[in-house]
């Protein structure tokens, strides 16, 4: 449609450089090609090109002294997106990576994957160009303090929660609260993903993972099929991925691949999840040191890649879980899947599998959830972990399990039926994109031109 290409060409003009931002744009519009054809009050009122336009865009310096005693400084953000069904929520990511084009297209994926779980929350993203690997614990502190000497003037219960994202765990989430309370006074659920002591809830930690397992498996049940003895590769060895692993166990799966910034490994026993967890949640180290243990094991190290594409897709499987980061599945990868046996995807992380990838699982009409249905369980428990705090309340593990297994299972209900509306029962990707759009939008429309 030459509206929707020319909503792009003024995004580029407006916001140049932001390759990823453009992808994740695109990747929405196009699939709301069929609606806005059918229903043109979307058009008439600007609703698309009201919600590319984030409604605020924080960006600002974060000065900190090293261990050295040298001054170091970094470039931080905070994208408001859109506030329509909530209070912005979105995770803070601390990586070298990150710039704005980055935290824009996490923002803007977050108002449909917020939408998505049926809950009051709109959607926003933040972090900092900072890498937390490598640095001590006072380090981490003195930078987190410096962030939140700023982030702290634009957030708030009701405004603006944060959460955690790549870089940014329960360590740094205590030291920016800790900061944030020091600066205003206030003990308030300001951001989620807290420690249990302070506030923080139960499963919160397992979600984003627990969640995509969820949603793999709602995928498979609609069709008289199950996780149960099936064999999956997993990328990743952060919080995602290892609770996606965890969850595999759980539901009777072999998860055999996990990978890091070094390299892939494999096991075709299965990882071992407890020396996995102990070498990235005790240990902070490389994969390559799960062969001490497990020599049998195999290690692929980045620099033996496959120049189309990644290792750990590489191996014959019935489900892959992308769970490391953006763009991490190529065309290339997604037909070494699908000729390696691959019949079900669901994504961990945020827009893990590039376009060409996604155009060769739509054609194959494999069971495919796209990130932002399938890896809304980590926002979706961070609701209710303000839900808790708004009661000053702490529920019990299986009472947010459950809950969680719930909101997944209706974000697929939400997905599958929309794709089924549109003839395409088969694209869990149109579903997600139409049935997150129209929540927001028809919200938007409700509150007038604001």
């Amino acid at each position: 449609m030459s509206y929707i290409h020319n909503t792009i060409t003024q995004l580029m003009a407006s916001s140049p450089a932001q390759a990823e931002f453009y992808q994740a744009v695109e990747e929405v519009l196009e699939s709301l090609g069929p609606l806005l054809e059918s229903e043109a009050r979307y058009r008439d009122s600007g609703i698309i090109e009201r919600m590319v336009e984030p409604e605020r865009q924080i960006m600002f310096r974060i000065p900190w002294v090293d261990d050295k005693g040298k001054v170091q400084v970094n470039k931080g953000y905070r994208i408001e997106f859109n506030s329509a069904l909530g209070p912005y929520k979105g995770g803070l990511r601390f990586h070298p990576s990150v710039n704005a084009g980055i935290i824009k297209f996490l923002g803007f994926e977050q108002i449909f994957k917020n939408a998505l779980t049926g809950l009051a929350i709109g959607g926003g993203k933040g972090g900092a160009n900072f890498n937390p690997k490598g640095r001590s614990d006072q380090e981490i502190m003195r930078f987190c303090q410096s962030f939140m000497n700023e982030l702290y003037r634009h957030i708030g219960p009701t405004t603006d929660v944060p959460a955690g994202d790549i870089g940014v765990g329960a360590r740094e989430i205590g030291y920016l609260f800790g900061q944030y309370k020091r600066l205003t006074g206030r003990y308030e659920g300001v951001l989620t993903g807290k420690g249990l002591l302070w506030g923080g809830s139960l499963v919160r930690k397992e979600a984003t993972g627990y969640g995509c397992v969820y949603f793999a498996q709602n995928m498979l049940q609609a069709h008289a099929d199950s996780l149960a003895g099936k064999t999956c590769l997993v990328s990743g060895a952060g919080n995602v991925a290892i609770y996606t692993i965890e969850k595999l166990y759980h539901l009777g799966a072999r998860p055999v691949t996990c990978s890091d910034s070094t390299g892939t490994l494999y096991d075709c026993h299965g990882i071992n999840l407890e020396t996995l967890k102990q070498i990235k949640e005790e240990r902070r180290g490389s994969l390559a040191e799960y062969l001490e243990e497990h020599p049998k094991a195999e290690f692929t190290p980045v620099e033996a890649y496959p120049e189309d594409g990644h290792a750990v897709w590489r191996y014959t499987a019935d489900a892959a879980f992308p769970c490391a980061t953006q763009n991490e599945l190529t065309e290339a990868d997604a037909r070494a899947l699908i000729g390696n046996g691959v019949r079900c995807i669901s994504e961990g992380a945020n827009m893990p599998s590039t376009p060409e990838a996604v155009e060769v699982f739509i054609a194959e009409r494999i069971h495919y959830g796209p990130g932002k249905a399938a890896n809304a369980g980590g926002v979706a428990t961070s609701q209710l972990e303000m839900a808790q705090n708004a009661s000053m309340q702490q529920w019990t593990f299986e009472q947010v399990d459950e809950r969680l297994q719930q909101i997944m299972a209706g974000i697929y209900q939400r997905c599958s039926e929309t794709a089924k509306a549109f003839d395409q029962p088969h694209n869990l990707v149109l579903g997600a994109n139409v049935a997150g759009f129209r929540r927001v939008a028809d919200a938007m429309l409700e509150q007038g031109v604001v």
